[in-house]
């Protein structure tokens, strides 16, 4: 099942890509694509997206494309795209020419060229995914706008497993089914056991299993009970009725779950996005002088120097250097 979902969102991935690149080409040249693809449009469509438009002229060329992408909703600004976000299109415009054993002109060594000062141009410190990490005070006040129905025990449960196991991503939550929770050791430690497929940073069979304590495992006992999940998948839509459907929840409806609460607790809708809560337990972590190889066990961060980064904030603000001043 873990298998065929992580396949169901690669398809979807691509799906997207095809649909910008498609109405892309349409936008620029009034064509539809070719297979394979002319070195010309390749340039183009690097240049396109190596350079924030907002500036160019209105007779430009690369924005008259970007404003009717923008029109169709395909398109968020006329702000150059993050340099992961044109390799991520490039990379599906490749699989789609290997699918069809067609060489691809993004491997000509002029379009590389391209690509390589594309990237040195756009490159920038990278964006929070997170405008605010989730600390345990903001997450207490998500936690207690969920009152009493199916869905708030179901949204308890998945905001206290996303920040307390360690700050799970969203389709390793969505990717949970309920053979993945055990808890055979709950009545006798107070415990559950969470056992992940795999993750970005792990893969199957590597995964070591995670732990929920106290009030995190009584709120997915809850959950399961209340939601009678006897099988399939864990988490999964609640109807307008309060009634839990049978199909699992999307990752989107994690963002959408964390933006509703963020409302309710009268917070921004736009104070925190799903990311807040794996940002927040290692912030948390931080401020409470938990070590970081104990916080890594759990966030399965692969990279030290990564996980460093939420504990250097934290370290800085707390510096006596920073007070010099009074």
């Amino acid at each position: 099942m873990h298998a065929r979902v992580s396949w169901a969102n690669t398809l979807r991935a691509y799906e997207r890509d095809l649909l910008y690149i498609t109405a892309w080409k349409s936008a620029r040249f009034g064509t539809a694509l070719d297979w394979p693809e002319s070195e010309a449009t390749a340039l183009a469509f690097i240049l396109d997206h190596a350079r924030d438009l907002s500036d160019a002229l209105e007779t430009d060329m690369a924005r008259e494309t970007a404003e009717a992408l923008i029109a169709q909703g395909l398109r968020k600004s006329l702000a150059c795209p993050a340099p992961s976000t044109l390799d991520r299109r490039i990379a599906s415009w490749l699989a789609f020419h290997r699918m069809k054993n067609l060489p691809s002109t993004f491997d000509a060594p002029q379009v590389k060229q391209a690509r390589a000062k594309a990237r040195r141009a756009a490159a920038r410190a990278p964006a929070p995914k997170s405008q605010h990490p989730i600390t345990r005070d903001v997450l207490e006040r998500l936690l207690a706008t969920c009152r009493g129905s199916r869905r708030d025990c179901r949204d308890r449960a998945i905001l206290m497993l996303g920040w307390a196991s360690g700050g799970r991503r969203r389709s390793e939550i969505t990717g949970l089914m309920r053979e993945d929770v055990s808890l055979n050791e709950f009545d006798a430690k107070g415990v559950v056991w969470i056992s992940l497929l795999e993750t970005k940073t792990t893969a199957k069979g590597e995964t070591p299993r995670l732990v929920l304590k106290g009030r995190a495992a009584q709120a997915m006992i809850h959950w399961i009970e209340v939601g009678q999940i006897t099988d399939g998948a864990l988490f999964r839509p609640v109807s307008k009725a309060d009634r839990v459907l049978k199909r699992r929840l999307s990752p989107d409806a994690i963002y959408q779950i964390v933006r509703h609460r963020l409302k309710l607790a009268g917070l921004p809708e736009g104070f925190a996005s799903p990311h807040g809560l794996r940002s927040g337990f290692l912030t948390q972590a931080a401020l409470d002088g938990a070590p970081i190889q104990a916080a890594m066990r759990l966030s399965l961060h692969r990279s030290m120097a990564q996980a460093q980064k939420y504990y250097d904030d934290v370290d800085i603000a707390e510096n006596p250097a920073t007070d010099l001043l009074g």
